[in-house]
Parts: structure tokens; sequence; C-alpha cells
């Protein structure tokens, strides 16, 4: 072997070797950055609407779904498609986008609106680190849009999504749904039942999306053990509550304690700027 044949070899081997190391950076970057995964559970649901023009670069050629989970909706976006039955439980794992955007937090102390694009980006790599430049940048796009127009309604992209297993899944609960239909249901006054409050504060500190703050009407059911279990209205701040933490002393008529529609007032205050 000559001299020439010596160099042109080495040459090949480094290049090689150079190649194989940029090949297995993204993949590993794409991994970090899906260490920390959220999880849902719920009940599935397929909407029939499209969520308007657009949000293809997030569910190309698919149905949006939806997860019921207690009073949360979650919408699902995937690259893969989901085969979900209606009414089913199932176990997602993936990226709460508006969860990650909120502890990004805002720098620019709604300067730019919300939420900002470098917080949509930041969510889309965490969950799809594989999409090339274009795809990223309408995904982020449509996510930012998404999520500026109902701040309060989860959007979740998902990496894994399979069924509950019956040992995992709320068959119990679900039974105890059906059993609270024949449950009747009576109007009560809002003044009536303030005082009923035994649990949770209806003073909260306003959104990362509202930071002016602002008191809201919330039309509600509560339930016969004084959970808070419908909203009746769609207002986004009556959405972004976390009525998991409100309790009410249940109405008892007739010996037998009974569902409350009603109307509640929470006052979200000014969110306070940060001091220099």
């Amino acid at each position: 072997m000559n001299r020439n044949t010596l160099i042109f070899s080495f040459v090949v081997v480094m290049f090689s070797a150079l190649a194989g190391c940029s090949s297995k950076t993204p993949a590993g970057e794409a991994n970090k950055a899906q260490a920390k995964l959220d999880q849902i559970q719920g009940r599935a649901q397929v909407l029939m609407d499209t969520g308007g023009s657009g949000e293809g670069a997030l569910n190309p050629g698919k149905p949006p779904v939806t997860i019921l989970a207690g009073m949360r909706r979650y919408r699902l976006y995937s690259r893969k498609p989901i085969e979900v039955n209606p009414g089913s439980e199932y176990i997602v794992e993936g990226i709460d986008a508006q969860k990650v955007i909120d502890e990004i937090g805002d720098p620019d102390e709604g300067k730019s609106g919300y939420p900002l694009t470098s917080s949509c980006e930041r969510v889309v790599k965490m969950a799809w680190g594989f999409l090339s430049f274009d795809e990223r940048d309408s995904a982020v796009s449509v996510l930012r849009s998404r999520v500026a127009r109902y701040p309060a309604r989860s959007v979740f992209l998902v990496v894994r999504i399979r069924p509950a297993t019956s040992k995992e899944s709320s068959a119990a609960k679900k039974g105890a749904e059906v059993e609270e239909k024949d449950v009747p249901t009576v109007a009560v006054a809002a003044e009536k039942q303030r005082p009923s409050l035994v649990a949770g504060s209806l003073t909260q500190p306003t959104p990362l999306w509202e930071p002016a703050g602002r008191t809201v009407k919330c039309k509600l059911i509560i339930d016969r053990e004084g959970k808070v279990s419908e909203l009746e209205t769609g207002a986004q701040l009556c959405e972004a509550m976390n009525w998991s933490q409100i309790r009410y002393q249940p109405l008892v008529q007739g010996g037998h304690p009974v569902n409350v529609r009603t109307e509640v007032e929470v006052q979200f205050e000014p969110r306070k700027k940060p001091t220099s």
C-alpha cells in the first residue's frame, strides 16, 4: 500500500467517524428532551369538528381526540394515527403545552402576547424533536394560535398512548356517574350558595394570559357530595379555575342530598410585576 492510499484511507475513516457522531446527536438530544413526559388518564372522545383551518400541522389527517380527566379536557395532537374507542379509558404520555408554557413564564410581561413563540417552540421540540425545520415552524405557529385562542383548554402533544388496564381504569367512578343521573338537581341563587363554601378559596392569582385580573361569574353544578362536577359556561377564566379544590356543604332536601345548579363569583387578582 503506497503513501497516497494510506492518506486516502485515513480521510475516509475520519469522515465516517464524524458522520456517525453527527447522526447520533439529534436522536440523543430528542431523547434528552423527552426525558420528562407528562401523563394523563381519562376517557376518550372523538370530536366531529376539525378544530379550525391549519391544525393539520399538529394533527395531520386525523380527527381531533379529547381525553376527559375529571373536569379537565385535554385536546390531543399526534404525529401518528390515534385509534381510540370513544368512552374507553386511556393513558397518554406527552407534553402538556400550557403547563410548560406557564412554567417558562413571560419575561416580556405580556408585551409580546401570550404565549411566546419561543415557549411554543420549546414545547414542540420536547415532544417531537424529530421534526424537520419546516414541520416544526408550522407546528409552532399553529400551537401558538390555538393556545392564544383557548388558553384554558389544555393542548397535549402525544408521544405515547395506550388503553388503561382493568386495574388502572376507573370503572367504579363510571358506575358512580351513572347513579348520579338519578339525583335531582335544584337551582340555588348565588347569594344563598355563597355561605355554603367550606373548603378552598374563590380568590385566585390570575393566570399568565390574563395579567390584569378581573372578577368572573361561573355557572356550574355542585354534586351531592359538595364537589363541583360540571361547568355550564365557556368562559376561559372559569375553565382555568381549579375546581377540585372547592367544596360546599351538600344541600339536603327531603332527607336526601341533591345536586345544585348555581352561579359562583371568582376574583382573579392582578399579577404583580417583578421588582427590579
